[in-house]
């Protein structure tokens, strides 16, 4: 069953989250992973710490395929891009 997950990034580091991006579509077809949508300046209507400057939708096959897109050892230096150019949370939203 497809599954969607919500990656909400507050940058810290324009220049390093620039070069996440050029990695990130590979990394995530890697495990059948794609974005669906991205927000460079998502509407926030409540938020209980730091607002997001950047909210992204993306999909998988299954919750499998997603655990092994950031479990995958060969992703590992395309994740830590990601934690050094933002502050990054993902949160998966299963069927």
């Amino acid at each position: 069953m497809t599954v969607q997950a919500l990656a909400l990034i507050t940058i810290t580091d324009r220049e390093t989250l620039s070069i996440y991006r050029d990695k990130a579509a590979e990394a995530l077809a890697k495990h059948g992973g794609s974005l669906i949508a991205v927000d460079p300046e998502p509407l926030v209507l409540e938020a209980a710490g730091e607002t997001p400057d950047i909210a992204a939708l993306l999909s998988f096959p299954d919750l499998e395929s997603a655990r092994a897109w950031r479990e995958d050892p060969e992703l590992a230096a395309t994740h830590a891009l990601r934690n050094k150019g933002g502050k990054s949370t993902i949160v998966m939203l299963p069927g």
